[in-house]
């Protein structure tokens, strides 16, 4: 990991909305509060940011993908340091915002204006072109966007001036490259699914470094066992495993949350099978079905859970959902009640005893039982 300190230097900051003032003058400039419904805290802790640009390992070649970019306190540290970052925002009232705020780094930004959990590969393909690109931004600008604008510029030029942060250039010719970073402050109340649905179905996304809920982190590097490990652990981890982090107080933020908070990083990993061989995408998503199925009553037996979730179904299809990346497996299974009847056979082609309980098997068992389930139900 990059160390913290290689981006800092003198009394400069990242960000000069990374101040409870700061923010607070930018939201008055534009009438508008914060919104508890789609979770909004805002960060102003410069040093919070200096340690997220750095367990991100954010380079001057990057395309960042943000979702919440609030009123661009990240975003701004993320354009200094990276080649262009393409964000994500449902508030309606924030664009103009961030048309102000960002209006210095217009050339390497991109919004989309949709829920996060609604973009599509070909939203963030249209991002990119705009990169480098007119974007059209100054004509959207609010009336206060000179001003605005302005202050950004001078408050940026002195923060670099006194900081000496590697800082990355404009990139003119930027070529068309998918983001392969996702580098966000989540709105906690959609984080997790937003952290699975992205690695399920952007693999150009090779890392995410994201601010997230203390025990939703703890869910996502949750160990074998333990009481945080579950299904959402499980089908996690066979995209990705935690590789950094570290813990975020409440008062990093404006208004402060009512939880304590963590970044984490996790990394793109292909999960491996008994026999060491790299898993399937249909085995893959066998095997999140059935840590599904197994967490269905964590207390019983993965023979009772199993029953429970499959009897009352009706025909499953792997990888079909509506955000199904291009080229999934699309894989049709019987229906659950079918399923439910050849259990015994599935646990048994897995080797797996039907009398443990979901919290003690491992990944490399759930993808076993992945295995076993296409096995025994295309016979």
């Amino acid at each position: 990991m990059v160390a913290i300190d290689s981006y800092a230097g003198g009394d400069g900051r990242l960000s000069p909305l990374s101040t409870p003032s700061a923010t607070r003058a930018v939201l008055e400039a534009h009438g508008i509060g914060t919104k508890y419904t789609l979770g909004q805290n805002f960060l102003v802790n410069d040093d919070v940011l200096k340690k997220i640009i750095a367990l991100a390992e954010v380079s001057e070649d990057d395309r960042i993908l943000e979702v919440g970019p609030g009123i661009g306190t990240l975003t701004i540290a993320l354009l200094k340091h990276a080649a262009g970052v393409v964000a994500i925002e449902r508030d309606p009232d924030l664009p103009a915002v961030l048309v102000d705020t960002l209006h210095p780094w217009r050339e390497k930004f991109a919004l989309i204006e949709k829920d996060a959990l609604d973009v599509t590969r070909d939203d963030i393909v249209a991002a990119m072109v705009e990169i480098g690109g007119d974007t059209g931004y100054p004509d959207r600008a609010s009336s206060a966007a000179n001003e605005t604008a302005q202050w950004a510029v001078s408050q940026s030029e002195d923060c670099l001036s006194e900081s000496g942060y590697p800082v990355a250039p404009p990139q003119e010719d930027l070529q068309l490259s998918l983001p392969s970073k996702l580098v966000a402050n989540l709105p906690y109340a959609v984080a997790a699914t937003v952290v699975l649905d992205y690695f399920e179905n952007f693999p150009f996304l090779d890392s995410a470094t994201i601010m997230v809920q203390k025990e939703v982190a703890d869910r996502m590097a949750a160990a074998v066992g333990t009481k945080n490990y579950g299904a959402y652990t499980v089908k996690l981890g066979l995209y990705a495993e935690p590789v950094g982090r570290f813990a975020v107080g409440p008062g990093n933020f404006f208004p402060p949350p009512r939880v304590d908070s963590a970044v984490i990083r996790l990394n793109r990993r292909v999960p491996l099978r008994a026999d060491g061989a790299p898993a399937s995408p249909e085995v893959i998503a066998a095997a999140a079905l059935m840590a599904d199925a197994a967490f269905t009553n964590r207390r019983k037996t993965i023979a009772n859970s199993c029953k429970t979730y499959f009897s009352g179904r009706g025909p499953i299809s792997l990888g079909a959902g509506p955000s199904a990346q291009e080229g999934a497996p699309g894989i049709a299974l019987p229906d659950g009640a079918a399923i439910a009847e050849r259990l015994a056979a599935i646990f048994d082609a897995a080797t797996i005893d039907p009398r443990r309980r979901g919290e003690t098997l491992t990944q490399q068992e759930f993808l076993a039982l992945g295995a076993a389930l296409l096995k025994v139900t295309a016979a």
